[in-house]
């Protein structure tokens, strides 16, 4: 019975399995309606002005995590609704799947030599622009995509979930669609996307970092090196311009023995990055090494979030009424459960 590991831990293993399963819904995405009520509010508030998109990124990000205060909270006393409203937004939340079914499709393109279809399929996992990337920048482009979206999609918004439950997934995945979105710093939304980004910043600072260790422990299953990843990690992390994206790049960099970061360009911008590790750049099959690691790091996390939910807060088991307590009013027990757990009757009102 899934509830013996916790409600909210068993809505995260089952989310998780239902993405490795089967991928993101197919027709009436909700990331994707968020996405598209987000642009029209865009539409009324733009403006170059930073103090106008923090208000911006405010009330998207308010929607979102106050629906999952909703679902939370509706679900206090319902233990199998509390998990399986923690599956299904596990499940729509995370991206893994896709993010492995991508970086395949594009390894079978280099690998083919098709790199006018590999340069197309590129801006499937990233912004950035392919047109003229040959073989090699366009297998470094989609190993360092799988490197920072395992985190951003898969490591990140289980973190959340098993620290703040409903409201930190929904949360987190909003804040991560707005970055998505409105982050960039382009003339448009260097003003306006600032706070989107610098919040998306915030929130993966625990997860990015999270990620990176999980990444050097998985290394050896995925034919890497654990100890490189742990030095290239340590000593390159820092050198990207991202807060977070160059924690989980240098581990993977160092865990697979490849060179990454250099020279990129996003919409007409060229950025000059640090280089992260000490090997060569990547080929094909260092991209199709980098979907095994990836599929690792996501199950290493799952694993953990499933350990740590019952822990936090918002993570732990609902309560639900088991009668009445001296004094007419209701005691309550937590309804995990786990092996030995223990029922706590608090008759007090509130719960221990």
């Amino acid at each position: 019975m899934p509830l013996r590991l916790g409600t909210t831990a068993a809505g995260l293993v089952t989310g998780y399995v239902a993405d490795a399963l089967f991928g993101d819904p197919r027709q009436g995405h909700p990331v994707a309606i968020f996405g598209t009520a987000a642009t029209r509010l865009e539409r009324r508030m733009w403006a170059d002005s930073k103090p106008r998109g923090a208000v911006y990124a405010g009330l998207c990000a308010f929607a979102a995590v106050g629906l999952g205060v909703a679902l939370q909270t509706a679900t206090r006393r319902r233990p199998f609704a509390r998990f399986a409203a923690t599956a299904v937004c596990t499940w729509v939340v995370l991206g893994g799947r896709g993010l492995a079914d991508e970086g395949a499709e594009m390894a079978k393109l280099l690998e083919a030599g098709e790199v006018p279809s590999a340069r197309q399929r590129l801006s499937h996992l990233c912004a950035r622009d392919a047109t003229t990337l040959d073989s090699a920048e366009l297998a470094r482009a989609a190993t360092e995509s799988i490197a920072e979206n395992t985190s951003d999609a898969v490591v990140a918004p289980l973190f959340w979930g098993a620290v703040a439950g409903l409201p930190g997934l929904l949360g987190y995945r909003a804040l991560n669609t707005l970055d998505a979105m409105v982050g960039y710093r382009s003339p448009r939304y260097r003003e306006f996307g600032w706070a989107a980004a610098r919040a998306d910043d915030l929130v993966n600072l625990a997860p990015s970092r999270l990620g990176a260790a999980l990444t050097a422990l998985c290394a050896p299953l995925a034919g890497g090196r654990s100890r490189a990843a742990w030095r290239v990690w340590r000593r390159d992390g820092g050198l990207h311009p991202s807060p977070n994206a160059g924690q989980v790049e240098a581990a993977f960099a160092g865990a697979l023995d490849i060179r990454l970061g250099g020279t990129n360009s996003y919409g007409g911008e060229v950025e000059r990055r640090a280089r992260l590790g000490e090997g060569r750049d990547p080929e094909p099959v260092d991209l199709r090494r980098a979907v095994r690691l990836s599929r690792l790091v996501g199950l290493a996390a799952v694993v953990v979030a499933a350990v740590a939910a019952p822990t936090t807060p918002w993570g732990a088991a609902p309560v639900q009424s088991i009668g009445v307590a001296a004094g007419g009013r209701a005691a309550r027990r937590s309804v995990d459960n786990s092996a030995g757990a223990r029922p706590a009757v608090d008759n007090s009102g509130g719960t221990r």
